[in-house]
């Protein structure tokens, strides 16, 4: 979805993959084999500022073309900076009018600051297992779906998600790293 156009909540994405150092070799294939408007986090911690910004300008034209929501892992000033359509990450300040927050919780007092900042979404983590945590305590069913609860805007399943889990969820949407690259 190209940056000028109103990126509208009710086009929220069902389906959103995560950048990662392990899925970074395949990253251009994994983009290439998501649904059109699928949603898109820039995370790539791995990197140190000039080749992560070098690497996300290289993935942009894709990710556009492909019409995805393009969110990016930092500031609301790198986002603009970067044409991204808006960041990821805990609450901090108000999104401005032109970009999206897609909010981190683990818990029902994280989920309490995306509802009171206004968060357009929320990535709740972690449901299952995980690579990117090994040994983490996860959320589990039951779990996942009380705190999904409180939130005031749509809810992301993350973590150990893939095609299967999200039907064994029954979630309409969901993120993965592993699961979609």
């Amino acid at each position: 979805m190209p940056q000028d156009q109103t990126l509208d909540p009710q086009s929220l994405p069902l389906l959103w993959l995560l950048s990662d150092e392990r899925n970074d070799e395949g990253l251009e294939q994994a983009v290439a084999r998501l649904p059109s408007g699928s949603g898109f986090v820039y995370r790539h911690y791995h990197l140190a500022p000039e080749p992560r910004a070098e690497r996300f300008a290289a993935l942009l034209p894709a990710l556009r073309d492909a019409g995805h929501w393009v969110i990016v892992s930092d500031t609301f000033e790198t986002a603009e900076q970067w044409r991204a359509d808006g960041v990821y990450g805990a609450p901090g300040d108000r999104a401005p009018a032109q970009l999206r927050w897609i909010a981190t919780a683990h818990d029902e007092a994280e989920i309490a600051q995306a509802n009171e900042y206004g968060a357009d979404a929320v990535m709740l983590s972690p449901v299952f297992p995980t690579r990117s945590h090994p040994g983490a305590a996860t959320l589990g069913r039951e779990r996942f779906r009380a705190l999904a609860r409180f939130a005031a805007c749509p809810v992301i399943a993350l973590g150990g998600m893939n095609a299967e889990r999200a039907k064994e969820l029954n979630w309409p949407r969901w993120a993965a790293i592993d699961g979609l690259s």
